[in-house]
């Protein structure tokens, strides 16, 4: 009797963990992202071969060298981010999952930072930077003089003690490869100024000082083609928002709008002067000898294709050349019209009210970016007040309030401009704010899970508190166009003010209080899902 109990007991404790098991499973299973749709929401854009007539063969021999360069940048990036990229993405053999992965560079999703995929826990805050079991404690009484250089991994020695290891010494097979495309392109080159660019370039890559090799972008301008390459965005690190992800772009440019663009690039003193606020908030004086380019892109690689597509980017960010040569705006025409077409206005269309939908412009839109992408060069880089660079003294926290920074004044600035009619392009300031206001309610869907997601949460927020955006009961927006101006130029002027005196305490207040996606925006991303509008594109190449 008591062995048949037994024999009945374990039965049925089997077929208990057994029925348990499978509704844990069932369970786990509906709670698994549907990647098919996750990948859905990055619309695909195919980028045409280029139109590569005046380009002598020279001329297409580099561009070929320079796109072999940028896959070699590829390879070190996934071994900033993520790890072995071959083993990771071979043990994948769902298409979409894998295919997910390759977008992402990873298995955690850059929309909300969580993994999309079985058997990956959080996504580590400092990527391979660091080594995963740090401490601030023990990273802050490490005396290593080299521990926050952008250049430099963090890494254990083997008695468990930090050291450094300098982005040349770990990555140098890639890097010599990198250097054999350079050369290569150096030596076909028919501009001096790309070949100048190019062994500049080369030994900034060896010896991780770029100083020179930026000097030497900043003054090669009678090229149609460019190479934006090496350790570029440090968004990448979330502990201490210094360590700099590999990155490349392959660009052509159109010589008749850099023409028209290159007219506002002498006025940047004067744009610095127009800024909101305290005049002492932003003193920092930008080189005279700044420039836009309007290009296309033709390929980029590493952090640059991960995720979301920059639209545009200024650069370079070393404060010493800022302030000596200024800085070079390059805005990618190709990608803002494929997001405008595909993104924003669609957005418009759903989330607007019917009055103001006819106000989202593509040519607002475009003047929006040029002037964002100028924005990010003016401000101050050093702090007023002693504390050192704006980076170090507010951490982490500097990215955020940067993009938050260009985003408003590049806006702020473009309304401006457009109300002068210092732009041969046709709209209105209601134009460019309600244009402004549809991007921001678009690059929510971003998430919070890196400085330009929480920038663009932290603005969206300020303006639905400020009542200059209203959320509506039909789940569309309305806009108070002048308090969306005042609110503009509030937030603006703080910001700059928390820049320049180093505010850390104060930007830790506003992205605790507005950096946070409200029940508003998760309304809206239903609203857009369900009308099968894509957060961001990717690309593919012909």
């Amino acid at each position: 009797m008591q062995t048949l109990y037994k024999s009945f007991t374990m039965k049925n404790t089997s077929i208990l963990l057994l029925t348990l098991t499978l509704v844990a499973y069932s369970c786990s299973d509906r709670n698994r992202p549907d990647v098919s749709k996750l990948v859905d929401n990055y619309a695909q854009v195919t980028i045409p071969a280029p139109d590569l007539s005046g380009i002598t063969d020279n001329g297409k021999e580099v561009l070929k060298l320079y796109r072999m360069a940028a896959d070699e940048v590829d390879k070190i990036y996934w071994q900033q981010y993520f790890g072995d990229k071959e083993s990771f993405l071979g043990s994948l053999k769902d298409p979409s999952e894998k295919l997910y992965a390759e977008i992402n560079y990873g298995p955690w999703d850059r929309i909300d930072g969580k993994p999309f995929l079985q058997g990956f826990g959080t996504k580590p805050e400092g990527a391979c930077f660091y080594p995963a079991d740090m401490t601030d404690e023990e990273f802050a009484s490490w005396s290593d003089p080299d521990k926050k250089s952008p250049y430099t991994l963090v890494k254990r020695n083997q008695d468990g003690s930090l050291k450094t290891v300098w982005y040349h010494n770990e990555y140098s097979g890639n890097i010599s490869k990198i250097e054999e495309y350079l050369n290569h392109a150096a030596d076909v080159t028919i501009k001096e100024s790309v070949r100048n660019y190019l062994l500049h370039m080369i030994d900034g890559l060896k010896t991780d000082d770029y100083f020179n090799s930026y000097k030497a972008w900043l003054e090669m301008n009678d090229s149609k083609m460019d190479l934006v390459i090496g350790p570029i965005e440090a968004v990448d690190d979330a502990i201490y928002g210094t360590k700099a992800s590999y990155g490349a772009y392959v660009l052509l440019k159109n010589l008749q709008r850099t023409e028209e663009l290159n007219a506002i690039s002498a006025r940047m003193p004067e744009l610095q002067k127009m800024l909101p606020g305290d005049p002492a908030d932003h003193d920092f004086v930008p080189g005279r000898e700044s420039d836009i380019f309007s290009c296309n892109v033709l390929y980029c690689s590493g952090y640059t294709n991960a995720g979301f597509k920059v639209i545009g980017i200024n650069f370079p960010y070393d404060t010493k050349v800022q302030e000596e040569l200024g800085t070079r705006t390059i805005i990618f025409d190709n990608i803002i019209r494929e997001k405008f077409n595909r993104t924003v206005h669609p957005v418009g269309n759903v989330l607007l009210e019917d009055v103001y939908q006819p106000h989202v412009d593509a040519s607002a839109f475009y003047w929006i970016i040029v002037f964002r992408e100028i924005a990010k060069g003016l401000g101050v880089k050093e702090t007023v007040n002693g504390k050192g660079t704006v980076a170090e003294a507010l951490g982490n926290e500097a990215l955020v309030l940067e993009k938050a920074k260009s985003n408003i004044l590049g806006t702020w600035l473009c309304a401006q401009e457009a109300e002068a009619y210092n732009i041969s392009a046709l709209f209105q300031k209601e134009d460019v704010l309600t244009t402004f206001v549809t991007n921001t309610i678009r690059s929510t869907r971003f998430g919070a899970s890196d400085p330009t997601g929480i920038a663009n949460i932290l603005v969206y927020n300020y303006l639905l508190e400020s009542k200059a955006i209203t959320w509506n009961p039909s789940g569309r927006y309305s806009i108070d166009y002048e308090k969306t101006w005042k609110a503009l130029e509030t937030l603006g002027a703080e910001i700059l003010r928390i820049q320049a005196h180093g505010d850390i305490d104060a930007a830790n207040s506003w992205i605790t209080k507005y950096g946070v996606a409200g029940p508003e925006s998760l309304s809206d991303k239903r609203a857009l899902e369900s009308a099968g509008i894509p957060v961001d594109i990717r690309f593919s190449y012909e």
